[in-house]
């Protein structure tokens, strides 16, 4: 039996709803992999336009439809018109959506050695152990670090920082970017994550390092698709402004829409083998990455390029431990919940 959507939302045309015995995106199972349940293909192959219930939105999940509603002035931001519109910057990635997204307190010269110092004081921190988790050893501090350079303050002790420990805001709507460090814990073990599964790529990765040749474009475009494929926010919540048709029916107006960024960056029909991590493909798109001015986009990539840099050159035979795969959580924010290595 089809479930029903509360009277207070206007009915969509010829909706597609979710049927009783598929699960909604917050039922159990679904939030630990809904990639393993095949949900996100189920979704955007039988159900392109679905009302669930319990997220309380209408589900777009076709690359078409979820970039229709990051991109066309027909929609607004969630829940107030406040919020991004149209093109304004979206809360994507790893920006939050300030109107704004406006520049670093620090002069970037400042704020990229910042990265790359505290990088390598982290990874010689993790050298010389036998065994070590670089979800909790390294994801979790240096973005920490990162932060505290982008807000204009003194370096600090890591082995005192708070996790998560909120920085003062930065004028022009930076600081609501960088203060929040979570999202790019959860990018940068996602990123490590890929490029420690393909020795090959480590290894064109470094010799690009030591000719000097790109600019690290390898590690950038390796970066790239690290949010396409496994991005920190799977879901980005929008309200049309007006009926706007979409490939499963069409939206009424002033309806909650919930675009699964998961679910549209590995559809097949704008991507090529689309769970394959391939940093090289030729169909990348810069749309899923976010806005590309965001301090906390910047900020993120250099965190991954200096982080992995740092990693390989205080360890240069780091690698899984023994019997160790990794293994991604949660639909809302999601990465992997630990990374265990050898590092020698």
């Amino acid at each position: 039996m089809p479930v029903e959507r509360p009277d207070a939302l206007p009915a969509a045309r010829r909706p597609h709803r979710l049927s009783g015995g598929l699960p909604g995106l917050l039922a159990p199972g679904a939030t630990t992999d809904p990639y393993r349940l095949r949900l996100y293909r189920l979704l955007r192959t039988d159900y392109p336009l679905g009302y669930d219930p319990a997220l309380g939105a209408w589900l777009l999940s076709r690359y078409g439809d979820v970039a229709l509603a990051l991109t066309d002035p027909r929609f607004t931001g969630y829940p107030h018109d406040g919020a991004p519109r149209g093109r304004a910057p979206v809360p994507l990635g790893l920006c939050r959506g300030s109107l704004v997204c406006g520049p670093l307190t620090v002069p970037w010269s400042t704020a990229a050695p910042a990265v790359e110092r505290t990088a390598y004081v982290l990874a010689r921190r993790i050298a010389g152990r036998d065994r070590a988790d670089l979800v909790a050893d390294f994801c979790r501090w240096l973005p920490a670090g990162a932060a505290a350079a982008a807000a204009g303050l003194a370096h600090q002790d890591l082995s005192s920082a708070p996790r998560g420990a909120r920085h003062r805001r930065a004028p022009g709507g930076a600081g609501d970017c960088t203060g929040s460090t979570a999202l790019r814990e959860h990018a940068l073990a996602s990123f490590l994550a890929n490029m420690l599964d393909d020795p090959d790529l480590l290894g064109a990765a470094t010799a690009e390092e030591a000719c000097g040749e790109g600019s690290g474009s390898l590690l950038g475009r390796a970066w790239a698709e690290t949010l396409r494929r496994d991005p920190p926010v799977q879901i980005v919540l929008r309200r049309t402004r007006t009926e706007v048709a979409v490939s499963g029916g069409t939206l009424p107006a002033d309806a909650p829409v919930a675009c699964l960024i998961g679910a549209a960056g590995r559809d097949p029909a704008r991507f090529a083998a689309p769970d394959r991590f391939d940093p090289l493909r030729a169909d990348a798109d810069p749309l899923l990455i976010g806005p590309a001015g965001c301090p906390a986009a910047l900020l993120g990539r250099l965190e991954a390029e200096h982080g992995l840099r740092a990693l390989l050159t205080a360890m240069p035979g780091l690698r899984w431990a023994d019997g160790f795969r990794p293994v991604a959580g949660g639909l809302l924010t999601r990465g992997p919940r630990a990374l265990l290595v050898r590092p020698s």
